[in-house]
């Protein structure tokens, strides 16, 4: 009866015809069991009699988990081949072959150092510091570790209450941050509670540290900057001082203020007038923050009331009919920062102080008409208020023109305003009741008073004039069309319209006012 064939004898008379083969394969062709081709496949590798390939090759593969259906995973595998004489290593398809060796040991056969050891060793020997599984990868990329290592190992220590694993918080989930999970090693000698609050805030120092490699990050930091140093102010934020402090998009600021609000649960938001968003620390008295608010809301009653946004919309209404009337015009343009700011509202420069103004001031149109070929060109300086205009205000704007660098000019008399400067005053109206001693005692008038200044006065109804000129009825004044309109944009453009149909005046005017009822409502409520 012959002798059968022994394990190693059936792996080598595989191998014979030298074409490099798997695991699987192998077992496959020799009929033998799989414990029976690995535990041969090592020792013919130990012994020298074949080789293997250096590095593990991958492949992916379909596994089925009976009701759990199917799903795609990757295989590490190794090709095996017969030892040519006389050689340890071959290249075959780009692929290198190897003979025995402890450096070519897999991890997981109980050779070199795995994957998830060093990152456990890593974790635990920077104990003090809390890292996000790209910064553990990249620490680790010489050891073969990548990112998607990282977060297998990490929750397998989780599970161990062994490390604290922090991302975004949402109601019912959480999501790693862009460079990944926030990771940190929770001492077990420690109380639970105290090695808890220690990892916690090791994640907080690490989120800071981290603001200059993530935009969004660094505005979150300053949000929790701006709030915190309000709140020590006895002062609660809104959302657009926030904004300007970030410097960003409407959209940046709101996403900013969402993930703040996530990392600092401390940052909370009161809306006053069901609109207007102004965020606080949870630490400030409670007292203190009702009084604040009512603050807020004053403030809120004089900057967004209707006095406000019709004083604004009357600064459109010298500048249209400017546009409209003024040929040859050259208009003086700024850029600003605040955005949407008209760029023809000018900033002058000041050399001395003028009613609190210590360095600059601002002007609502300035513009230079040259009247000939051979002529110097005139500038004009628009300024506007709405309401009833005293002489302080003439007073004040006269100073500021005279104190600017653009428009002022030292004489023998003292400063004044250049020559071929016109400055022009417009207001819904003048105090007609208002007079001006003189130093002879002897009193004028406010329109005289600005005439001897060298400023002409543009009045609302010199504006009407020209509208019913045009046949636009007496009652679609310029007035109601500030009244009626939410911004300058409507002004100029409810003026456009009634001038290219004057028939349809006040049918538009009464379309406008219905389009802005929501505005008068909210405006009605802030008086209350």
């Amino acid at each position: 009866m012959p002798r059968p064939f022994w394990t190693r004898d059936r792996l080598l008379f595989v191998l014979e015809d030298g074409s490099p083969r798997s695991h699987r394969e192998i077992i496959a062709e020799t009929g033998l069991s799989e414990s029976s081709v690995w535990n041969g496949l090592r020792r013919c590798w130990e012994a020298g009699w074949i080789l293997r390939t250096k590095s593990a090759l991958y492949e992916g593969e379909t596994v089925f988990r009976g009701r759990a259906g199917s799903v795609q995973t990757t295989r590490p595998y190794h090709l095996y081949m017969l030892k040519p004489e006389d050689v340890d290593s071959v290249k075959v398809n780009e692929v290198e072959f190897v003979a025995y060796a402890k450096e070519h040991l897999d991890p997981r056969g109980g050779g070199s150092k795995s994957k998830a050891s060093r990152i456990r060793d890593f974790i635990e020997k920077n104990d003090k510091k809390a890292f996000f599984s790209i910064e553990i990868a990249e620490a680790l990329k010489e050891h073969g570790v990548k990112t998607g290592d990282i977060m297998s190992s990490v929750r397998r220590m989780e599970k161990q209450r062994q490390v604290y694993v922090r991302g975004y918080r949402y109601h019912d989930r959480e999501t790693p941050f862009r460079e990944g999970y926030l990771i940190t090693f929770i001492d077990q000698g420690k109380p639970r509670e105290q090695a808890l609050d220690e990892a916690i805030e090791r994640t907080n120092t690490a989120l800071e540290s981290r603001a200059s490699t993530n935009p969004l990050i660094q505005r979150v930091h300053m949000i929790r900057d701006i709030v915190f140093e309000a709140s020590k102010l006895r002062d609660i934020i809104d959302f657009g001082f926030i904004q300007k402090k970030l410097g960003c998009a409407d959209h940046e600021a709101e996403r900013a203020i969402r993930r703040a609000m996530q990392l600092y649960p401390e940052i909370k938001v009161v809306k006053l007038f069901k609109l207007f968003r102004y965020f606080y620390q949870i630490s400030m008295p409670e007292n203190e923050l009702n009084a604040i608010v009512e603050m807020k809301k004053n403030y809120i009653r004089i900057a967004k009331g209707r006095d406000n946004r019709i004083g604004h919309n009357w600064e459109a209404v010298p500048g249209w009919f400017i546009d409209k009337f003024t040929t040859g015009a050259k208009f003086w343009t700024q850029k600003h920062r605040t955005r949407g700011m008209d760029p023809r509202r000018i900033t002058i420069h000041l050399i001395k102080n003028v009613g609190g103004r210590r360095t600059n001031a601002e002007v609502d149109r300035v513009w230079e008409v040259t009247p000939g070929l051979f002529s110097n060109p005139i500038t004009y300086v628009l300024e506007c208020k709405w309401g009833l205009v005293n002489k302080k205000q003439l007073d004040d704007f006269f100073e500021v023109l005279r104190w600017s660098k653009e428009f002022g000019a030292d004489t023998p008399e003292g400063r004044s305003i250049k020559q071929g400067v016109n400055a022009i005053f417009a207001a819904s109206s003048f105090n007609p009741r208002e007079s001006v001693t003189l130093k002879d005692s002897s009193k004028i008038s406010l329109t005289q008073y600005a005439s001897r200044m060298n400023i002409q006065l543009l009045r609302a109804s010199d504006f009407n004039t020209k509208l019913r000129e045009r046949g636009i009825p007496n009652t679609a004044t310029v007035q109601k069309k500030c009244k009626a309109s939410r911004n300058e944009d409507e002004v100029r453009d409810v003026l456009t319209k009634v001038w290219d149909d004057s028939a349809k005046s006040l049918i538009t005017i009464n379309q406008l006012s219905n389009k802005n009822k929501k505005l008068f409502e909210f405006e009605e409520e802030l008086t209350k």
